[in-house]
């Protein structure tokens, strides 16, 4: 390439960054440079254009659910390198004669186990179109995170601090018992920015090569003179931010931000109006902005420039209780956990009167395979709202950034809610206050599973490969499990016939599969094979092959937890102390 030639293209580089900046150029129609297709980590192959452009979206009611281009179409043969491979749909599976359960988190007996009880949690206001104030306690994250941090061995947990006043910060030893430690940012306090501030999104960047940069923080501004403002913040300790590195494109406020590291690119998870704010029929939809560079990549320019991305769908309309119209998505906070990318949808059912209620917003769950199509197989609330006036999470339920840590065989959830006016009163309340956070517990890997019953049955993968040398599932085998191996040509390969495998038994989230012979998968790896599971009176919920007798999955640990030393279990068995 000569000089002039060189020098144009670079020029050109600069006039598309300056289009999309000032708006001239919407995002559906900027050009793309010439490329191959991507394959991904489990072989699902990209279009050219991707992400893909949806043109246009309609209410949950007019809107069939969207089924994910790899689940009917899934690769030929699908590498299992990365992660435990979870059963949480049919990607991975060829035949079945097993029914799949979903679970719901189990909360915590004694939530919640983060409360307003620091004259600064009561500070802040809100004001309303009318021009009314309204004021109340707030302890909880509005996602902003709960992490993990391996280098001192804490849960950290950031959180809204009053109505819209500030961020505080509070860190734990076993997850569930809490302390606001006396800074030096606001001196006596545990704020650790005083700014202005709805949602937020913090992470622990574990592979940041600058320390001075190893928490970002995402805060979207709520202030009227600079407008609705998502700005960057950068920090060696989650402590001490620096002052606004940029700030996005416009957005509203249940904006969040996430990581997908499957593809190594920063996400913005955008609340959006369709078709737009103020136009007739409006209704909430989510954006998708995708960044690989934090400070350098091109933000948005408008509100509507970002990509659609999802919606609730006719399956969400049922689920609707007497008194409630119409469900829409408010917020999806998402994390890679082992082999996907796990989504966190909180719902929004509106109601005709509140009558001193929050919102009635409650978490449901989903996956995606490739980081933007999702799968929501079970529509049934993942974190639900409480019943009884005066509970702490009387409504408006949330979730957290991170979406999950992993803690021995459980997973811990963390999501804020709302006792609105059920604890304190009109008098002293509105009925979206009294913010306070909460716990729940899942199985891990344990969002679904495959179950046979005394009689026993048997599930069969799709044609897979892999590198490592042993064979690993998550389990609870009240009867036996029983694995074989076969070729390409669906015969029993010698020495892994399920006759040879000696049985797996018992409740067990790490479990070997091993033969009598003592073969392992080493002289299989690179082949494609599947894997025939036999189970009596159990369920299993996932399966992997690891290069070590660990049992190291080399999958993502979402926000991470006790043992683990970075973003993927390299370490594999893990104990801990009893958790509830």
């Amino acid at each position: 390439m000569n000089f002039l030639e060189s020098r144009r293209q670079r020029c050109l580089a600069v006039l598309l960054v300056i289009a999309v900046l000032k708006g001239d150029l919407h995002a559906e129609e900027k050009p793309s440079p010439e490329k191959s297709k991507q394959i991904l980590y489990n072989g699902i192959e990209l279009p050219q254009q991707w992400p893909p452009r949806i043109k246009t979206m309609a209410p949950a009611h007019e809107t069939d659910p969207v089924v994910p281009a790899y689940l009917q179409k899934p690769p030929a043969v699908i590498p299992i390198d990365v992660g435990r491979q979870l059963l949480v749909d049919d990607f991975l599976i060829e035949d079945s004669n097993l029914k799949r359960s979903f679970y719901a988190l189990k909360p915590y007996n004694k939530n919640p186990i983060l409360v307003a009880n620091q004259p600064w949690e009561f500070e802040g206001k809100w004001t309303r179109g009318d021009g009314r104030e309204f004021q109340g306690p707030y302890a909880m994250p509005f996602s902003d995170g709960v992490w993990y941090d391996p280098a001192d061995k804490l849960f950290k947990m950031w959180y809204m601090g009053g109505l819209l006043h500030c961020t505080c910060y509070a860190t734990s030893r076993d997850g569930l018992n809490w302390e606001k430690p006396k800074l030096d940012v606001v001196a006596g306090t545990n704020i650790v920015h005083a700014g202005n501030r709805d949602s937020a999104s913090v992470w622990l960047d574990l592979d940041e090569s600058d320390p001075k940069r190893r928490f970002k923080l995402f805060r979207y501004e709520k202030n009227p003179i600079r407008g609705n403002i998502f700005a960057l913040h950068f920090s060696p300790d989650g402590i001490h931010w620096s002052k606004e590195i940029r700030k996005a494109g416009p957005a509203y406020d249940r904006t969040t931000a996430f990581y997908n590291p499957f593809r190594k690119v920063w996400v913005y998870s955008l609340k959006s109006a369709y078709p737009k704010a103020g136009a007739p029929n409006v209704f909430p939809v989510r954006r998708y902005w995708e960044a690989d560079d934090l400070v350098h990549s091109p933000m948005w320019p408008s509100y509507t420039s970002p990509l659609l991305w999802t919606n609730t769908d006719r399956l969400d309309v049922p689920l609707l209780t007497s008194g409630y119209r119409r469900a829409f998505i408010y917020n999806l906070d998402v994390v890679a956990y082992e082999s996907v990318m796990l989504g966190l949808f909180t719902l929004h059912q509106r109601t005709h009167t509140k009558q001193g209620r929050p919102k009635k917003n409650e978490v449901f769950v989903g996956f995606s395979r490739d980081g933007f199509s999702w799968d929501r197989p079970w529509r049934k609330p993942f974190v639900s709202v409480s019943d009884k006036k005066g509970a702490w999470n009387w409504g408006n339920v949330q979730s957290v950034g991170g979406c999950c840590l992993i803690v021995g065989d459980k997973l811990h959830f963390y999501y804020s809610g709302r006792a609105g006016t059920g604890r304190l009163g009109e008098e002293k309340s509105f009925y979206d206050a009294d913010g306070s956070t909460g716990v729940g517990f899942l199985r891990r890997d344990g969002f679904a599973s495959l179950d046979a019953g005394p009689d026993g049955g048997a599930v069969l993968t799709r044609p897979i490969s892999f590198k490592g040398r042993y064979l690993f599932v998550n389990t609870n085998a009240r009867g036996r499990l029983l694995a074989e191996v076969l070729d390409q040509h669906g015969k029993v390969i010698e020495g892994f016939s399920k006759e040879s495998c000696i049985p797996v038994t018992g409740d067990k989230t790490l479990a070997a599969v091993s033969w009598e012979n003592g073969a392992d998968l080493s002289d299989l790896t690179g082949k494609a094979v599947q894997i025939r599971f036999h189970i009596t009176d159990g369920e299993l919920y996932s399966f992997w092959v690891s290069p070590d007798k660990t049992g190291a999955s080399y999958g993502y640990v979402a926000a991470g937890g006790p043992g683990f030393t970075s973003s993927r279990d390299t370490v594999g068995r893990v104990t801990i102390p009893h958790t509830p």
